[in-house]
């Protein structure tokens, strides 16, 4: 028997996703997995993972809105083809998008490329925000993760940088950069 599945996305642990959780319960979902992850990628997902394997031939994924789910073209097409492999549906509450129909598959295309443009464009205006910022003596970047003077104390004792990354809990790239800078 086909199933509805409910997915649920926000993208910091401030927000709730108990409004998607509940569109999805009134749209006939039979199951609702949520998860509090960026959706600029698939990765680290593994609520999105676990529904994606558990849909069957004839089953739904159902979202309030396209960027719950996902938010770049290339990771909705993602989607929509292990989707299509299963003979699994897409539909979205708030958008008229079933993907068991040539024109929600359109519609589907066409709000992938608005919600990549919106990302982009957030990400120049951060960006310019950014720059005003440090123009001002305002925005200083955020405070650094690694501890370079420990690292150059580690180094000057004659530790390597695979050491270093071991002692310290670090990457051996974020080594290399801290003796660099």
């Amino acid at each position: 028997m086909a199933q509805t599945i409910g997915y649920a996305r926000v993208s910091t642990e401030d927000q709730d996703c108990s409004i998607q959780e509940e569109a999805l319960r009134k749209a006939g979902a039979d199951v609702v997995r949520s998860e509090k992850k960026s959706g600029t990628s698939t990765k680290g997902r593994t609520e999105l993972e676990t529904v994606l394997d558990f849909l069957r031939e004839g089953d739904t994924l159902l979202v309030t809105r396209i960027d719950r789910l996902a938010r770049s073209v290339g990771d909705l097409e993602g989607i929509v083809g292990q989707l299509k492999t299963k003979r699994a549906h897409l539909k979205a509450t708030e958008q008229p998008i079933d993907t068991s129909t040539p024109a929600g598959r359109a519609f589907l295309q066409m709000l992938g490329v608005f919600a990549e443009f919106e990302t982009a464009i957030r990400r120049e205006r951060q960006m310019e925000g950014i720059a005003k910022a440090k123009a001002r003596g305002v925005y200083k970047g955020r405070k650094p993760s690694v501890p370079v003077e420990r690292v150059q104390e580690l180094k000057a004792g004659g530790m390597g940088a695979s050491a270093i990354a071991k002692e310290l809990g670090i990457a051996r790239s974020s080594v290399y950069e801290a003796l660099k800078g």
